[in-house]
């Protein structure tokens, strides 16, 4: 039997394929096979819809291994990925602009020029709470009283400390995790703590602590606000609704929340499939915060630039390519 030689077509139409899977799995390969997030305290609300995030991000890149691990949060992350820990992490957009002009904590050298967002997820207010038996009905009224500024290296922390220094109130500043904070509270050793809730609500921490214990959350005034506003860059005001029995909506500080990276340790075909991911899958996130529901995820990532911090080019690109 004589065998035919294939015809040039022939020859190029394999060509063409042969290129057009090399393509495909050389573009895959780019994707990385392990990606570590880092998160938050597992008492903090924002962990849970970090466990979804781990979810939708395995569901959109199936080949890799996706991972989840407890962290001190914002400032904490940023030293994480300085150090290589973690490949994307919880980020307050006022500590990445910190980090990005080597200030605050990341003064003396410390900067982190290439930091970058990759996906925007809430905007988080600061909920700064005191117990209604220590009678502190004011800002300036915790001049002096032991406070917990937040969860130990995480932006609601940093945040924290600056607004005070901002406002010339100092507390007795009694730092910890959330669960020395609310055994503080429990136990009369402090007069309260602060945290970020998510949206426009207060921490799931917080909700559970008023089962027992009467609660008050501390408002900003007008002139406090441009106070805050003046000396830190990124942050605005919200107001919460009464969620408290007897009180009136109070306003606080709200910072947009992102997933960050460094351009150095992140391609942008991973920063690509990563934001996309995200996007295809946010019901997860929904289903674990319902309030995201209203949430524009291609809006807010853009928003982050806007304040300051640019998004990774890899994952602006998906974010441009949404109509």
């Amino acid at each position: 039997m004589q065998l035919r030689t294939p015809s040039r077509r022939a020859w190029a139409a394999l060509a063409t394929g042969l290129l057009g899977a090399g393509i495909a799995f050389v573009a895959g390969a780019q994707v990385k096979n392990t990606i570590v997030l880092g998160s938050t305290n597992s008492t903090s609300s924002h962990y849970t819809v970090s466990a979804a995030m781990a979810k939708a991000i395995k569901a959109g890149i199936p080949s890799a291994n996706v991972s989840l691990i407890e962290t001190g949060a914002s400032v904490d992350n940023v030293r994480r990925l300085t150090r290589g820990e973690i490949d994307i992490g919880l980020i307050a957009t006022d500590t990445a602009i910190q980090a990005l002009t080597g200030t605050g904590p990341f003064a003396s050298g410390k900067a982190v020029e290439d930091l970058v967002a990759v996906y925007a997820y809430d905007v988080s207010v600061l909920n700064i709470a005191v117990t209604q038996e220590s009678n502190i009905a004011s800002l300036k009224d915790l001049g002096g009283k032991k406070f917990n500024p937040g969860i130990r290296g995480s932006g609601a922390e940093q945040l924290t400390r600056q607004v005070f220094t901002a406002l010339g109130v100092e507390p007795n500043w009694s730092p910890g995790t959330v669960k020395d904070a609310v055994e503080g509270i429990q136990n009369r050793q402090i007069a309260g703590y602060s945290k970020y809730g998510p949206g426009a609500g207060v921490d799931a921490t917080l909700r559970e602590l008023m089962v027992t214990t009467p609660m008050r959350l501390l408002s900003f005034d007008a002139e406090q606000q441009a106070k805050v506003t003046a000396a830190v860059r990124g942050v605005g005001f919200a107001q919460i609704p009464n969620v408290m029995a007897g009180q009136p909506p109070v306003t606080t500080p709200s910072v947009l929340i992102v997933y960050g990276t460094r351009r150095s340790q992140m391609n942008d075909e991973t920063a690509f499939a990563i934001a996309k991911a995200i996007y295809d899958n946010r019901q997860m996130l929904i289903d674990a915060w319902p309030h995201l529901k209203d949430f524009d995820f291609k809006a807010q990532a853009l928003a982050s630039e806007k304040v300051g911090v640019p998004l990774h080019p890899g994952a602006r690109k998906f974010w441009d390519s949404l109509k």
